[in-house]
């Protein structure tokens, strides 16, 4: 099992190397992820990421865990069964304290889909606390719809590996009718690793993969990939339910 703090750099140095959040010196966070040390300064560096942090402590409080447990790490950028652990009640005064003062309280109010069953996911901080999911209804969609789409913690089946590079098959987001869904598969050209380093070691043809930033992250095993996508959906589910728009739930895969 992959220590906490080295599963948690494998998801965040992507935008943090974008500069969109995390402490300055992305290399680092890449170096220890390349090479698989976990220390005290990992998690040090884990604990500026004032975005993801929160929910960490949100998910380990709820859990009797602490932050970088792998499974809580899991839980926040994957899915799984400690989610349950932190009812929508909850969930929605963290954000409450967190973000009440900025927030848009309109149809997609974060706090209001909290309660209606959100989860302390990395995907629902995209989809209902980032602006953009609200930006697709005010002009062109393309651009906060590209960024919903690179920002998501996605996943794909890698069909060949060129050294730092690889082409996954994945179904990137659509936006259709006013309702976000799960577009067509496309096949998508995706960073393995740079300047040496791999955030997911040992990438073979044929494996499931997660994506954020078009870099991989990790491969998932068939659980994982069952988690990430059903989480993944259902705040689809949740996002358009709260944009006043028909469910998404009947046009996805399930």
């Amino acid at each position: 099992m992959t220590p906490g703090p080295l599963l948690f750099a494998r998801y965040a140095y992507p935008p943090n190397a974008l500069g969109y959040c995390g402490p300055g010196d992305s290399g680092e966070l890449l170096e220890y992820a390349g090479s698989g040390v976990s220390d005290r300064g990992l998690s040090a560096i884990a604990e500026r990421f004032l975005g993801a942090w929160p929910y960490l402590s949100l998910i380990a409080a709820a859990s009797g865990r602490k932050p970088l447990d792998t499974e809580v790490v899991e839980a926040y950028w994957v899915g799984n069964r400690l989610l349950d652990n932190v009812p929508g009640s909850l969930l929605a005064a963290h954000l409450t304290d967190r973000f009440d003062s900025r927030v848009d309280h309109g149809l997609s109010d974060p706090i209001r889909l909290a309660l209606l069953g959100g989860r302390p996911h990395h995907n629902f901080h995209v989809f209902a606390v980032y602006p953009w999911t609200g930006l697709l209804r005010a002009g062109p969609a393309a651009e906060p719809l590209r960024v919903l789409d690179s920002c998501r913690i996605s996943w794909g089946k890698v069909l060949s590996v060129d050294d730092e590079q690889a082409d996954v098959q994945l179904r990137p987001l659509d936006y259709d009718n006013g309702r976000l869904r799960l577009g067509d598969p496309v096949v998508r050209r995706m960073l393995a690793g740079a300047r040496g380093y791999r955030l997911a070691h040992s990438v073979r043809i044929g494996d499931l993969v997660s994506v954020h930033w078009n870099w991989i992250c990790d491969v998932l095993s068939p659980l994982q990939g069952v988690e990430l996508h059903r989480t993944t959906t259902t705040l689809l589910d949740l996002v358009n339910h709260g944009l006043g728009r028909p469910a998404v739930g009947s046009a996805l895969e399930r």
